[in-house]
């Protein structure tokens, strides 16, 4: 089996809790990984890859994801999300959505954020939130990371507001959230995240773990599995016909003289043979395309 589940991860339960509970569903031996982790208190999308598709995991994490986040004005956490303990508290009574609204340009396009203390990023081989746990405070670099929009939707309470955010990879939702607050003059932090796209992939069309657990008792698993190349449709695609299997199974290099295409050095390319999708190469300053990630088996 080879191919992309669309899973419905539900809060409270990890990212890799999602991938194992779907590894037991699938054959003895199944390759299963997920394309970009969700926290475990949020909800959404979890692209899970199935077999070869694991191979295609770094071509993915970079698509462009969309989540409906509510920020909460007034009280800031150390980890910048509900299930923080509470380290300051404002008043936000005088914030209305039209403030919220003049301060949203400020944190759209490619702008610096200084990732959370409590995260999953490694210093010295421990994870931040090891460190944080045990009091270490750690300074973190800004990282810079592209946030394509922000949404204002509405108000859902008192002192909260429900946004959605368009952005790449490494952008930290619950820390937009604690700078849009920081902005705003009142402080605040994450209270809800889910996430409705990432890449092809969206939440309206996403199985939960019922539905999976229901498609492996009735053997319809495949059902579910989405072809290798549905995240990959932003890259450019080469067809060559099947005189070129043998070097293209055993992963020899594209030569230009193969086909009349012309790509940029660095572009990375979707192959096929004929209709059968062969894996992705990256082209070199002699449009030589060479693979990078195969799915072919060798001969």
């Amino acid at each position: 089996m080879d191919g992309f589940i669309n899973l419905l991860k539900p809060p409270g339960m990890s990212s890799n809790d999602a991938v194992g509970f779907a590894r037991r569903l699938l054959p003895r031996g199944t390759r299963v990984g997920h394309g970009g982790t969700l926290d475990p208190d949020a909800a959404g999308v979890l692209p899970v890859c199935v077999g070869r598709a694991a191979r295609l995991f770094d071509y993915i994490i970079d698509k462009q994801k969309t989540y409906i986040a509510e920020l909460r004005l007034g009280i800031e956490t150390d980890t910048q999300d509900a299930g923080g303990q509470i380290v300051s508290r404002h008043d936000a009574n005088a914030v209305t959505g039209a403030d919220i609204r003049a301060v949203l340009p400020r944190f759209v396009g490619e702008i610096d954020q200084i990732p959370p203390a409590y995260s999953a990023i490694k210093r010295d081989g421990r994870r931040m939130y090891d460190l944080a746990r045990r009091g270490e405070a750690v300074e973190l670099e800004p990282r810079r990371v592209s946030v394509h929009s922000i949404e204002y939707l509405r108000r859902t309470g008192p002192h909260s507001h429900m946004l959605r955010v368009s952005c790449g990879k490494g952008v930290y939702i619950r820390t937009l959230c604690h700078d849009i607050g920081r902005a705003l003059g009142v402080g605040g932090h994450m209270a809800f995240l889910l996430r409705s796209e990432a890449g092809a992939f969206h939440v309206n069309d996403a199985c939960t773990l019922e539905e999976l657990e229901a498609a492996s008792d009735a053997g319809a698993l495949d059902g579910l599995l989405a072809p290798m190349d549905a995240l990959l449709q932003q890259f450019p695609a080469l067809r060559l016909d099947r005189r070129f299997e043998r070097p293209v199974c055993n992963g020899c290099p594209i030569q230009p003289a193969w086909h009349h295409a012309r790509f940029a050095a660095g572009d990375v390319v979707r192959i096929y043979l004929e209709d059968t999708f062969a894996g992705m190469a990256q082209a070199d300053e002699e449009n030589t395309l060479r693979f990078r990630a195969m799915l072919m088996e060798r001969n």
